[in-house]
């Protein structure tokens, strides 16, 4: 694992954008109904990961967990001998190609061991960030899936389901965080303003509760992989002041910004 943090902390300081996310805190985070928009894979590469309310799902240091979409999900990070550090890749709908088709109830999540063929690929798809172009990175990126697969998680066959017309919205949202319309979105999915809103309370949700956690997902991601001020985060989620965004997002996910950040001893205001 400390071979994969070191490749992972040396992309980090050239500041390039980067196919995977990392997570990492010094002290303990407990972050509420964090929204888990597209299948989520997460390798725990030290401390702890505790998700879950009265049912705890717990992912020790040298395992992994795939979430299935979701809207609200309860994180608890914890620091061991060493910081939390994990590696979060995000799945889209078509890397699940190539994965035998199953037809079964959807899964909420897969937890399993990080064993050395895992690590092993992990590191390739990786270290293919300094030199392959995006083609051959992403095809490292579904590789993972198919190990996977084939070690016996064969669940992940029940991850991909079918696309939402949210995950639509969500994506169009990320895009234009802070200009995107009812007007635009229906011109890009190509549908009646009525029809959107009828499928979207099919699937008990509104535009405006995809708006407001795309938005905070942003903030929430922004603020653990970066060191930008919280002012800048704030704006670029589409708020028009610090204290508005700090509101919601202590309103969503049970801590400011600010304490957020002491977690990680970032040292920006």
């Amino acid at each position: 694992m400390d071979d994969i943090i070191d490749s992972i902390e040396k992309y980090l300081i050239d500041n390039r954008e980067l196919p995977f996310s990392v997570y990492s805190s010094i002290y303990e985070q407990n972050i509420l109904n964090v929204p888990v928009a597209k299948p989520l894979l997460i390798f725990v590469l030290s401390g702890e990961k505790e998700l879950g309310g009265a049912t705890k799902v717990i992912c020790k240091s040298g395992s992994f967990i795939f979430l299935s979409d979701n809207h609200a999900v309860h994180m608890r990070n914890i620091p061991g001998d060493k910081p939390y550090y994990a590696l979060l890749i995000e799945f889209d709908y078509q890397d699940f190609e190539g994965i035998p088709i199953n037809v079964g109830r959807k899964v909420d999540y897969i937890i399993g061991d990080t064993s050395s063929k895992v690590e092993s690929c992990l590191k390739q798809f990786v270290d293919s960030v300094s030199w392959a172009p995006n083609s051959i990175v992403n095809h490292r990126k579904r590789e993972i899936l198919l190990l996977l697969y084939y070690l016996g998680y064969t669940d992940i066959a029940f991850m991909k389901g079918k696309p939402k017309t949210s995950h639509k919205i969500h994506d169009i949202v990320n895009n234009n965080v802070c200009e995107v319309s009812v007007e635009e979105i229906c011109d890009q999915l190509a549908m009646s303003e009525s029809t959107l809103r009828r499928r979207l309370k099919a699937e008990g949700t509104s535009i405006t509760d995809i708006k407001n956690r795309a938005r905070l997902g942003l903030g929430l991601h922004l603020l653990q992989t970066t060191e930008d001020p919280i002012s800048v985060i704030s704006e670029r989620c589409g708020y028009q002041s610090q204290s508005r965004f700090t509101q919601r997002f202590k309103d969503h996910f049970g801590l400011t910004p600010t304490e957020l950040r002491k977690t990680r001893q970032v040292n920006v205001d």
